[in-house]
């Protein structure tokens, strides 16, 4: 049986980071998208990152193109689009798939430990959220309406 620290993933700038450095800390886990009526909860992420960074959660965002082709930009362009519009300092990976036989093999893992409404497996659209605890089990999963401070109280019980 694998856990979410078996996988690893590239970030926006190339580097592959091993999830495993990310265990003993809370995870949001994010798939996002520039061009989405939901984008601006790239705002509400850097809140609560700023807020609970130092008390050990991380964000981890990782862009897809699957929804209404919304993130049809290069890595550069997505990087340099989160930065001049939301000045996020939270760890932004690589473009991925998030359904699919091509989807990051973490987010197989992710909805089958997670599975939507109904015990659907397939995210549904951009700014699903999973809430991973500091031993890497996977809390919960939260569609694209709910905003991300609506997971405060979820975020300060695990930290």
């Amino acid at each position: 049986m694998s856990t979410i620290y078996d996988y690893s993933a590239v970030l926006n700038n190339g580097q592959e980071v091993s999830l495993k450095d990310y265990q003993g800390k809370v995870l949001l886990i994010v798939n996002t998208a520039s061009a989405c009526g939901f984008t601006p909860q790239y705002e509400g992420l850097e809140k609560l990152y700023q807020e609970f960074e130092g008390q050990g959660l991380e964000i981890l965002a990782f862009p897809c193109n699957q929804f209404g082709k919304q993130e049809s930009g290069s890595n550069d362009e997505i990087k340099d689009f989160c930065d001049l519009n939301f000045k996020i300092s939270f760890p932004l990976f690589q473009k991925v798939d998030v359904n699919g036989d091509s989807a990051h093999p973490l987010y197989h893992y992710l909805k089958k430990e997670a599975t939507g409404v109904l015990g659907s497996k397939n995210i549904k659209w951009n700014f699903t959220k999973f809430l991973v605890d500091k031993n890497g089990k996977v809390i919960d999963r939260f569609g694209s309406v709910t905003k991300p401070e609506a997971l405060k109280d979820s975020i300060k019980e695990l930290l």
